[in-house]
């Protein structure tokens, strides 16, 4: 594990598409990441939020995708796509709470493989962004290994990590709660989403990251960016 840290990210990519079956995971692989060395402003992202039954990939579900693409600086509204998952088990009371997604609309969704499908297709050469990214990489590299047997590599920036990092460098100690989504926000002057709705939260998270880099500068490159932190489901 720690060699293939190592590694780089298009070697590791090219290794997985050696193994991975037919199919869309072996069609995401088949397309290279963004040179790291790019303008950070140059490349396309895509922001994910998923809303879930609970924090354990390995024993929760995924209850819906939301997600949309940053190109040239700008968010693509016309990408957007939210979508219900069709969950195996039943939605507890408490997560239903939070995300506002009962059992009968669960029972209308679409399946985890046809979700995936979709998203890995509109990810495929595109860097993540999520706030506290550990939890998108997670459940979808899960995913992945369940639904198509193999394992997933995904170039992410997390908007959590920048935030942290960015306090650092003013020597600043943040308060409880100020590193949560919609405090950051509030900090860029941007305008408050519903909060636990996946497209809101992955539109705010776009957002987010283009004020973050707007103020680190937009020509720096990609690797300045790029979180270190590891899926626990990926390669």
């Amino acid at each position: 594990m720690i060699f293939d840290r190592l590694l780089s990210s298009d070697f590791r990519r090219r290794r997985l598409l050696a193994r991975a079956p037919a199919g869309p995971l072996r069609d995401y692989l088949a397309t290279p990441f963004p040179d790291r060395k790019a303008a950070s402003a140059a490349v396309g992202y895509l922001a994910l939020d998923l809303e879930t039954t609970g924090g354990d990939p390995a024993r929760d579900e995924i209850v819906s995708f939301g997600w949309v693409c940053v190109n040239d600086g700008l968010v693509e509204l016309a990408t957007a796509r939210h979508v219900v998952v069709r969950v195996e088990g039943a939605i507890t009371p408490g997560s239903a709470v939070i995300h506002g997604i009962t059992d009968d609309e669960a029972g209308r969704g679409c399946s985890l493989q046809a979700a995936l499908d979709e998203l890995l297709k509109a990810l495929a050469g595109r860097v993540l962004i999520a706030h506290r990214a550990e939890t998108e990489l997670d459940f979808v590299g899960h995913a992945c290994q369940k639904i198509y047997g193999g394992r997933i590599l995904i170039p992410a920036v997390d908007t959590l990590a920048i935030a942290v990092t960015q306090a650092q460098r003013r020597q600043q100690h943040p308060q409880r709660g100020a590193l949560r989504l919609h405090a950051l926000r509030q900090h860029y002057n941007l305008p408050r989403y519903p909060a636990h709705n996946a497209l809101s939260d992955a539109l705010a998270a776009a957002e987010l990251f283009l004020a973050q880099q707007a103020e680190g500068g937009p020509g720096s490159p990609l690797k300045t960016w790029l979180t270190a932190s590891p899926s626990r489901f990926a390669a």
